[in-house]
């Protein structure tokens, strides 16, 4: 399986101001890829040609060239991540990248185009800088081990780059002028997207289970056909490709021999391959439903999917289906969709289309997932795996023995869907492969006939872990966020952490779906070449402006909002202040009653508390006193009419005319209760109608905007 033409670690790249030198570090090599920087030429030098006076710095491999609004940019890997050997070949996972210009200024470009430029700029960095880039310089990571153990030895001759899978190597559109010169191809790197986990690099030791060592490797391959993003990705193309597929492929070795389990998700077929004394490969093949929908995001929280009522939905879906039993052989659809609600018509069509298409290779599943596993009832997934069991059986493995004999062939795969192809997906793909691996297991010797995998504690918690972060990484790639319901896959059951966690990923992903995944598609079309940069002057589609209503309507919502919410808060402040001050006259009269009117003997005159201003006012002389049986009161009038009745309660009691004078003692007090209500209904009126106003407001603006919710979402622009 190792390519004689494998491509060279790269060492240094040479830089001069006319032209980049990539010298491969081969051992003896001579050869060096020189680019012209001014006429874009490529071709094959030595390293006596490389300019003592020229910049080096180290690479790791060479991306492949874009040409962007400033002309062209090589892409090059500049750091790597060793995360495994296959079969003796060092797999390595890209970490850093440089996007470096042929052009030595962009003054030559206006303003405008300038700030287009650093916007492409940031969306190849937005790919780059999505995880899951791997590459290996002498193995050919995007076959399965089956497919490769099928090929011919003209085959085995090719240059990586020749012989790869195009549905899986990702900078195939950056490799397009490497490729167009075969003296350039091992100077070609094909990257693959995805994941690929091996097990003694994640737990640091190798697997056992009853003594004996084994190696598990678990590799997820993505399709650049049809790539992109949750909710923009939706269905096939004209080309029977479907969205979001992947391919996963499970390995084992064990003493010489290796074993591989292949589950291929996504929107076209993918297979596993793998090699051992025991090897099985079943493939699931995970994808979007192969007929023309749509489900574009509207800051709903969940879209309504679109069947499109235009196009022949049939012609796309058999082009699809051809493909995938050309690779894979027999099908099994496992459509896990809820058959209620809105994804019920995407299911009836997908059944309609399978029985339309007549053909004996296609089985096709319906298991409502959500309604089956509802309440908490995990252990209901069970029924669906004991379903196939039959099937996968019939469907077996591909293996090998120590000898190099190929013994068994995978002869059908699993097609597994949800609505993203991810979070249910994942359950019952790991689910699919535990059964699977354990018949590898068992019949390599490592595992004894009746024993589980389930009850080797050590083993299924990495089993579990695994496939728990290729759940992960498939789910960050297509949807932004970690999977859904990987608890389960990490456990076995449902938990308050895991409801919680899937929570948080899910605002996260209504965030990004709306409001971040527009550009984000645009960055996977123009790294994939689905849209290629003009130079000309003309505009590009990012001059695309919004409607006025892009701003405008969020804006005025903004501030209704917030109006809103400052009623609310002043009201809050109002009802707090009302009750201090009901609940500070409440204690004044309970005083005077309780307290002090007890006290008073042969009062002359007792001014009730509900006495008015006019009687008030006549009782008070010239010279602003009240005479009650021969006593002069001075000042009580005002301290008792003011809002400081305890203060003035409290200075009656202590005053002098208290004890002296207690047997004609004056007492004068006004409550102003009825004012003060009067006051406080007044102002609650006038707060409760400011706060219905803006919220008013601001809910009619919402529902202006969420009637027209596409024109408010970052859609894509190209």
């Amino acid at each position: 399986t190792t390519s004689t033409s494998a491509s060279p670690l790269f060492s240094p790249r040479h830089t001069t101001p006319e032209k980049f030198f990539i010298e491969a570090c081969d051992e003896g090599a001579d050869a060096v890829l020189a680019i012209d920087r001014v006429s874009n030429e490529m071709t094959l030098t030595g390293k006596k040609d490389v300019p003592p006076s020229a910049v080096t710095r180290p690479i790791c491999g060479i991306m492949g060239t874009i040409r962007l609004v400033a002309g062209m940019y090589l892409i090059v890997i500049t750091r790597k991540r060793n995360v495994g050997s296959l079969l003796g070949h060092a797999v390595w996972k890209a970490v850093d990248f440089d996007v470096i210009s042929y052009k030595k200024t962009v003054l030559h470009l206006s303003e405008i185009q300038s700030q287009e430029n650093k916007t492409f700029l940031s969306m190849i960095n937005n790919v780059l800088t999505t995880d899951g880039f791997y590459f290996c310089t002498d193995y050919d990571l995007t076959h399965t081990l089956q497919r490769l153990a099928n090929t011919s030895p003209d085959f085995q001759e090719m240059s990586l780059l020749e012989r790869a899978d195009q549905r899986f190597v990702w900078n195939g559109n950056l490799l397009r002028e490497l490729a167009a010169q075969p003296e350039l191809h091992k100077f070609a790197l094909p990257v693959v997207h995805g994941c690929i986990l091996f097990t003694e690099f994640i737990v640091m030791k190798p697997c056992r289970i009853n003594g004996k060592i084994f190696e598990w490797i678990l590799i997820s391959r993505r399709s650049c056909f049809r790539a992109g993003v949750r909710y923009y990705l939706r269905g096939i193309d004209s080309e029977g490709h479907a969205a979001n597929f992947v391919e996963t492929e499970q390995i084992v070795l064990y003493e010489g021999a290796k074993a591989s389990f292949i589950q291929a998700t996504a929107d076209r077929p993918g297979s596993r391959f793998a090699v051992a004394f025991d090897l099985q490969s079943e493939l699931t093949t995970r994808g979007s439903m192969p007929f023309y929908w749509s489900q574009r995001p509207n800051l709903k929280y969940k879209p309504k999917p679109v069947i499109s009522k235009t196009t022949n939905h049939m012609d796309g879906f058999q082009r699809h289906f051809d493909s995938q039993l050309l690779i894979y052989g027999k099908q099994t659809i496992l459509n896990l969709v809820n058959q209620k609600g809105s994804e019920k018509p995407l299911e009836q069509a997908f059944a309609k289309m399978v029985s339309g298409m007549n053909n004996g290779m296609l089985n096709y599943i319906a298991f409502d997932f959500h309604k089956e596993c509802s309440a908490m009832r995990w252990d209901r997934l069970q029924i669906l795996v004991d379903d196939v069991a039959e099937t996968q059986e019939e469907y077996g493995y591909f293996m090998v023995n120590s000898d190099g004999k190929t013994v068994a062939q995978q002869r059908g795969v699993f097609r597994s869907n949800c609505m993203d192809c991810l979070d249910r997906t994942n359950v019952i793909q790991s689910l699919l492969a535990r059964r699977s691996l354990q018949s590898q297991l068992q019949r390599m010797g490592v595992l004894n006939v009746g024993q589980r995998i389930e009850e080797q504690a050590e083993f299924e918690k990495i089993y579990k872990n695994a496939w728990a972060d290729n759940a992960n990484a498939c789910a960050v790639q297509y949807a932004g966020t970690g999977a859904l319901k990987t608890d389960f896959t990490r456990t076995g059951k449902r938990t308050r952490w895991g409801l919680l966690m899937d929570g948080w990923n899910s605002m996260i992903r209504y965030y990004k779906n709306n409001f971040s995944d527009g550009f984000r598609q645009d960055s996977i079309d123009l790294f994939l070449g689905n849209f290629a940069v003009d130079e000309s002057d003309g505009p590009t589609p990012l001059r695309v402006q919004k409607d006025w209503k892009f701003l405008t309507l969020p804006i005025i919502m903004l501030v209704a909002f917030s109006m809103c919410i400052v009623c609310l808060l002043m009201a809050v402040i109002e009802w707090a202040k009302t009750n201090s001050e009901e609940a500070t006259r409440g204690l004044v009269k309970n005083d005077l009653e309780q307290d002090i009117l007890p006290r008073m003997t042969n009062a002359a005159v007792i001014l009730s508390l509900k006495t008015t201003d006019k009687e008030m006012n006549g009782r008070v002389s010239a010279g602003g006193k009240v005479q009650g049986n021969g006593l002069w009161v001075d000042g009580l009038i005002t301290k008792l009419r003011s809002d400081s009745s305890i203060l003035a309660a409290q200075q009656l009691q202590s005053s002098t005319i208290w004890g002296p004078h207690s047997s004609s003692t004056v007492l004068l007090c006004r409550e102003q209760d009825a004012s003060a209500r009067s006051n406080t209904c007044d102002t609650w009126t006038e707060t409760l109608a400011y706060v219905a106003f803006w919220g008013a407001a601001s809910a009619i603006t919402a529902t202006i905007i969420l009637f027209n919710g596409q024109d408010f979402v970052d859609a894509p622009k190209l």
